[in-house]
């Protein structure tokens, strides 16, 4: 955060020559005022502004915890009844934890982490005290034989370990144990790949596929069980299971371990010999995996030094596709049967250079839950499996399904565009239809598939932009997605969730009002939690149901602590870009000290896209880095322009296409220049423009193509 800090200070120094001119022009820059809002400052005069709902398995209830100037509270909600309830007494509770654990605890100060409801009314938590572990003999041994190994390590600071207490407190008669025999949960290693049944773990080593059953992996959790992670790891590696090669034709460039990024070549080669992840697609009967594997071994190389991380600058050497190079990465689809042991590849074959995927189901993961993350794919069955095939222009995409006995595929349908394809997730209905997000007619909608690939019918129309599907409820024959722009008289970009008949019809909104809408919905689809607000407006969140009711208001954002620092909302606004037809939109932030009678230079903070416009549209997406800055004496704004954001149209999105440095910089300067038109204290002779990654591209294209208008 204090890096933040610095590079707002940074931008200043960069854009300084701003500040010169006239007298009656704000050039003094305010550094005090700056310093007060210093984005890391800002953050904790903020505590909560949104609602992550943690839902309770079994049950349609939720839990959270909510911070504001008064402390933190912890919050039980039951959806059917629409009631919300603190799950702790806090003075009771701070109270019975300092007898307890003999450190002080106050109701404003209470130290419950990792919080995980183990029935509907009875959770455990821990709280870490003041005091230090006695190092067990054992340990000891681990850290010299640790200091050994690691020489490097001599210089870093060795912080001793904390003791930990673990309770478990029964909610509804405020009953408070400490758990004395608590035994830590799994913890599963990011190499294990589990098969839903729990008999299988698959991983790579020595760039081939092994497993091992589920016998051999319990004595690898129970060696890391409790421990952190180096030491795990360490553990782990000391244990001796019974591993099972599964393929032979592994080698480097062309392994079945993900491709990874961000070791040094001597650290990647320090841990060839380790188990590493592979990325596997379970079936949902666990009688067959899938893989994707890359080719890489005709591919160029590219490099990165690093300079921070170690002593010295170390190298890092990884493969690389860059556009025009003539030998890419190949990938190939194989699915493994573990009854058989043999490997189907699967002939994918169709454009050249393309890519593949493999779509995974649909899961709803429970935060309580100590099963391990897996991938399954999309098939209720193992006898199928589908998959898609991209051209290497992205003008071109084929949905398919192969019969994983005979590897015989079939194209289901397929989508082309002179521009690129855009992908989400191909969603599997029980009945083997299939619904599939498309921009064929311009914009993001939602089309309903046959299971023989015929298309029965669009689900949505019009000219707004599906964002996400939500969740799909099919006994009663109804998705629900996040859209934008179909609300009249709302900036395009603000989200809602809506509700579709599968056929098309009853498309109702179900969150209303002006505001920027992010939702948490519940497995059975019955019940989400809204957090919505305005950039310049205090975040909120409520209980709905999905028939568009509201429950229950559940909290607002205590912004009392930072109001009385001087904090101002920041502004959005709409102008015009270069065509003088399409309407862009943005936010202005001025500085708090500010004087109309005075004229201040202006500063925008950009990014190009095509993924992003870096423009906020709730409260939560503010970048302070802009609000400290602005403090210095710079009105600051973000803006979008043609070509940014997937989320309008296909031509909005696409306008950019074939002309990656300069499509955005007209837009820019006509928004700026509009501000100007309509405000008497900006400057125009003063403009400066910085970003991050395509930002810096796009502000030195800015003062390149633009000189005279863009000063810094």
């Amino acid at each position: 955060m204090k890096q933040r800090y610095a590079m707002g200070y940074l931008c200043f120094f960069l854009i300084m020559p701003l500040m010169a001119g006239e007298d009656n022009l704000a050039r003094k820059a305010n550094y005090q005022l700056a310093g007060r809002f210093a984005p890391y400052k800002i953050k904790k005069l903020m505590y909560s502004t949104s609602i992550d709902p943690k839902w309770i398995q079994g049950t349609e209830n939720f839990w959270y915890e909510w911070e504001t100037s008064e402390g933190k509270t912890f919050y039980v909600v039951d959806p059917i009844r629409g009631k919300k309830e603190q799950i702790f007494d806090n003075d009771k509770i701070a109270a019975e934890l300092t007898r307890i654990t003999l450190d002080p605890w106050d109701a404003q100060h209470l130290p419950i982490e990792k919080i995980k409801f183990i029935d509907p009314s009875t959770l455990q938590f821990e709280v870490k005290s003041s005091q230090d572990e006695e190092e067990k003999e054992e340990e000891e041994d681990e850290l010299e034989e640790e200091d050994q190994e690691e020489e490097e390590d001599e210089e870093e600071e060795k912080k001793p370990k904390k003791i930990t207490f673990h309770f478990e407190y029964e909610i509804k008669t405020q009953t408070l144990r400490e758990l004395k025999d608590w035994e830590a949960p799994d913890e599963h290693p990011q190499w294990a790949s589990v098969s839903p049944d729990g008999k299988t773990i698959v991983f790579a080593r020595n760039h081939n596929l092994y497993m091992m059953n589920s016998e051999n992996y319990k004595k690898i959790l129970d060696a890391g069980r409790g421990k952190d992670e180096k030491k795990a790891e360490k553990a782990i590696e000391k244990v001796s299971v019974n591993e099972i090669q599964l393929t032979q034709d592994g080698e480097k460039h062309f392994g079945y371990a993900l491709f990874e990024r961000g070791d040094t070549d001597d650290e990647r080669e320090k841990n060839k010999d380790k188990r590493k992840q592979a990325r596997i697609y379970w079936a949902k009967d666990s009688k067959k995996f899938a893989f994707i594997r890359a080719d890489r071994r005709k591919g160029k190389e590219l490099w990165v030094i690093h300079s921070v991380k170690n002593k010295r600058p170390e190298l890092e050497t990884y493969k690389y596709d860059m556009a025009g190079d003539k030998n890419v990465a190949q990938y190939e689809i194989g699915i493994y049967d573990l009854n058989t042991q043999n490997v189907l590849i699967l002939d994918t074959n169709k454009f050249k250079d393309q890519r593949v995927g493999i779509y995974s189901g649909r899961q709803f993961r429970y935060p309580d839950s100590d099963d391990p993350k897996r991938t399954v794919w999309l098939a209720e069955d193992s006898k199928k499996l589908y998959f898609y095939r991209q051209s290497r222009d992205l003008h071109k995409v084929d949905v398919c399904v192969a019969d994983t006995e005979t590897g015989d595929v079939k194209v289901l349908f397929e989508e082309k565009l002179n521009t690129y394809v855009e992908l989400q997730s191909l969603e599997l209905l029980k009945s083997g239809d299939m619904l599939w997000w498309s921009e064929r007619d311009g914009w993001g909608h939602l089309y309903h598939y046959g299971k023989n690939g015929k298309l029965k019918q669009q689900i949505t129309r019009g000219p707004f932009s599906v964002r996400e599907v939500m969740g799909i409820d099919e006994s009663k024959q109804t998705i629900y997605f996040m859209a934008n722009g179909r609300e009249e008289n709302e900036d395009p970009y603000l989200q809602h969730l809506y509700s579709v008949s599968i056929d098309g019809t009853r498309m109702k909104l179900l969150n209303e009002g002006n505001f920027d809408h992010r939702t948490s919905m519940g497995e059975s689809n019955r019940f989400f939690v809204n957090n919505y607000s305005l950039v310049n407006t205090q975040p909120k969140s409520a209980l709905y149901n999905t028939h568009g009711k509201k429950m229950l208001d559940l909290e607002k954002a205590d912004l009392s602590q930072l109001m009385a620092a001087g904090f101002q909302y920041p502004e959005p606004f709409q102008v015009k870009s270069a065509d003088g037809v399409t309407d862009i939109y943005g936010v202005i932030t001025k500085p708090f000290d500010f004087d109309p009678q005075k004229k201040y230079p202006i500063v925008a903070y950009v990014y190009p896209g095509p993924q992003t416009e870096a423009v906020a549209k709730s409260f939560t997406q503010l970048r302070h880095s802009t609000t400290s800055l602005a403090q210095f004496g710079f009105i600051v704004i973000t803006i979008g322009n043609r070509g940014g954001h997937p989320a309008r149209s296909k031509w909005y999105h696409n306008y950019g296409y074939g002309n990656l440095r300069d499509y955005g910089l007209a837009d820019k300067k006509a928004g700026i220049e509009q501000l100007v038109d309509r405000h008497d204290f900006i400057d125009i002779k003063r403009v400066g423009i910085y970003g991050h990654s395509g930002g810096g591209f796009m502000s030195t294209a800015a003062m390149l193509v633009y000189p005279d208008f863009f000063k810094v």
